[in-house]
C-alpha cells in the first residue's frame, strides 16, 4: 500500500536528533540563516526552552503532590493550567526563533488575547489568596519550588528578549507576554501552597546564624 501523500498542515516528522549540521557552532533560524550559537536571539528563545523544560518539572512535581492538595479537583485545575502554558511556550519560541521578514500569515504567535488570557488568570488565581504582606522564598511545597524556579527563567528570557528587541525587530507582543507570565507563575506557586495549606517561607531577617 502506498502511504497518503502527507497534508501540508501536517506537522513535520522529526526522524533525526543528531543532524552535525551545528558542529560549527551555528544554528538555522525558521527562516534558513545561519546564526552563531551564542548570538542574542538564540539565547532568547533558547531561555524560552529552559523556561518550558522547568515547567515540565513543576507539572511532575505537581503530580507527585497532588494527593496533598485539600480538594483534588484544584491539582487538577493547577496541572491542565501548567500543561496549558507550556504548549504556549513553543509559539513563543518560534515567534522568537523567527525574525519578522521570515513569517508567513498562518505562523502561530503570540498574540494580544494571550496576554489577556494570562490577565485573566492571574486575576483569578490571586483573589483566592492572602494579601502579599512580606518577600517569599521559594519552598513550602516541591510544585511552589518548581514554579519559582520557572518564574525566575522567565525574568531572564525577558531579558534577553529586551536585549534582541534592541538590536532587531521582535514580535510586538512577547515581551508585555513574558512579563505577565512571571507575575502568573508567581501566583501559581502561592496558590499551590496555599491549596495545600502550607504557608509560604518569608524573608526572615533577623534569622540567626545557625550553629556549625
Amino acid at each position: 500500500m502506498t502511504p497518503a501523500a502527507e497534508s501540508p498542515r501536517q506537522a513535520p516528522r522529526i526522524t533525526r536528533v543528531t543532524t552535525r549540521t551545528g558542529d560549527d557552532g551555528l544554528t538555522g533560524l525558521v527562516g534558513g540563516q545561519r546564526v552563531p550559537k551564542d548570538c542574542i536571539r538564540i539565547a532568547a528563545y533558547g531561555t524560552v526552552d529552559e523556561l518550558g523544560a522547568a515547567l515540565g518539572l513543576a507539572r511532575v512535581s505537581l503530580a507527585a503532590e497532588a494527593d496533598a492538595f485539600a480538594q483534588p479537583h484544584d491539582a487538577d485545575k493547577l496541572a491542565r493550567h501548567l500543561e496549558y502554558l507550556q504548549n504556549q511556550l513553543f509559539t513563543l519560541g518560534g515567534d522568537l526563533a523567527t525574525r519578522l521578514d521570515d513569517r508567513h500569515p498562518a505562523m502561530p504567535v503570540i498574540a494580544e488575547s494571550h496576554i489577556d488570557w494570562l490577565e485573566r488568570v492571574g486575576a483569578a488565581f490571586n483573589a483566592d489568596l492572602p494579601p502579599l504582606k512580606d518577600f517569599i522564598l521559594a519552598g513550602a511545597s516541591a510544585t511552589a519550588a518548581a514554579l519559582h524556579l520557572a518564574r525566575t527563567v522567565c525574568r531572564r528570557a525577558e531579558r534577553e528578549t529586551l536585549s534582541l528587541g534592541r538590536e532587531e525587530p521582535i514580535g510586538p507582543h512577547v515581551l508585555v507576554y513574558l512579563n505577565r507570565l512571571s507575575d502568573t507563575l508567581f501566583i501559581l506557586a502561592r496558590w499551590a501552597n496555599a491549596r495545600m495549606t502550607r504557608p509560604d517561607a518569608v524573608w526572615r531577617r533577623d534569622l540567626d546564624e545557625p550553629p556549625l
